[in-house]
């Protein structure tokens, strides 16, 4: 038991990110045969004290105390969470409840959602796929503790995606002749904690075609930030990345041309990002909006492409962060301090 209070202590907050089948929650069984369950969303901390009790302090900073003389065991569970009356735009599919994850389907049925994951780190990344386009949407994921960066390199590796029917697929060669580099949206340096998930970055449905000026300058910059900001525990508890490209025809510079097939995808007129941010129970957003231009600018700043949430909202027509409650959605949403985030 004292082992497990041990280990409990440590990773009870890094758990709060992981996959729809992965814990979420931590269930007390108690020696009177009811049992207690918190979400790990939920909680701030757990104390232990003087081996006598749990105390459970909660975002909302309530607490909960469990004494062990009336505890059995404890587990850590995975429940599903239904949505409430305090967020009325909330995703409802089952898996899609995570805070990274923009409200789904806005653009029709012809959808799909896809997970990336690993069964060392949970989820690498999601993203949502338009196959009447033949193009991503977004491709969202987390930062936090559980996710280290052990510095595995590059795969440089890409891949189709089979998670996609073979009709609205892109393939490798879709690229070859182009003039487009393979534009990341979930960055192979963001995912650096094994050789299996800096792999799964490298699936084509994880890229836009990017002048290579826009992909190795402005947009890397960009990126660097978020990246930096998402390995600095001291920064965040949980980082929460949303980047994508725009496909809709006013949002388009034209499609692609290659040499080894006959496909046309699509490049995007403006690349984004929309990035919340979790700290002791306390949340900021920002976004960043940068038109695709071959310009080579290599010394951006950082706050002179920063917009609010709502903005990006505007621009795009996507609801992000639509899993938070609507009164956390409202503020982060509305506001930002470049000083909040070193800009």
């Amino acid at each position: 038991m004292k082992r497990l209070l041990s280990t409990l202590m440590t990773f009870v907050l890094a758990l709060t990110a992981f996959a729809q089948d992965e814990p979420n929650a931590l269930r007390y069984y108690l020696k009177d045969g009811t049992t207690y369950e918190v979400l790990l969303s939920k909680i701030k901390q757990i104390n232990k004290l003087n081996d006598a009790c749990f105390v459970n302090e909660f975002n909302d900073n309530t607490e909960k105390v469990i004494l062990f003389s009336e505890l059995d065991s404890m587990v850590f569970v995975h429940v599903d969470i239904e949505p409430s009356d305090a967020n009325v735009n909330r995703n409802t599919e089952p898996g899609t409840w995570r805070l990274e994850i923009p409200h789904l389907n806005a653009y029709g049925s012809n959808n799909l959602f896809i997970e990336k994951s690993t069964a060392d780190y949970g989820v690498t990344y999601a993203l949502e796929w338009d196959c009447d386009k033949k193009s991503q949407r977004w491709t969202c994921y987390q930062f936090h503790n559980g996710i280290p960066d052990n510095g595995v390199g590059r795969n440089n590796d890409w891949q189709d995606d089979y998670d996609i029917p073979y009709a609205y697929r892109t393939h490798t060669n879709d690229y070859t002749g182009s003039g487009y580099s393979r534009g990341h949206m979930c960055m192979s340096n963001d995912r650096q904690a094994s050789e299996e998930q800096n792999k799964q970055t490298f699936y084509m449905s994880n890229a836009h075609p990017q002048h290579q000026n826009h992909n190795g300058g402005l947009w890397l910059t960009l990126e660097n930030i978020v990246n930096k900001w998402g390995n600095n525990s001291s920064f965040r508890d949980t980082l929460y990345v949303v980047k994508a490209g725009t496909i809709d025809n006013d949002q388009i510079l034209g499609t692609t041309n290659s040499s080894k097939t006959s496909a046309h995808l699509l490049i995007p007129k403006y690349f984004y990002m929309a990035i919340l941010c979790v700290k002791n129970g306390e949340y900021k957003a920002i976004g960043f909006w940068t038109e695709h231009t071959s310009e080579s600018i290599t010394k951006a700043k950082g706050r002179d492409y920063a917009v609010s949430i709502r903005e990006l909202e505007e621009r795009t027509g996507i609801d992000f962060f639509c899993n938070l409650p609507d009164e956390i959605e409202e503020k982060v949403e509305t506001n930002y301090n470049l000083s909040d985030w070193g800009l």
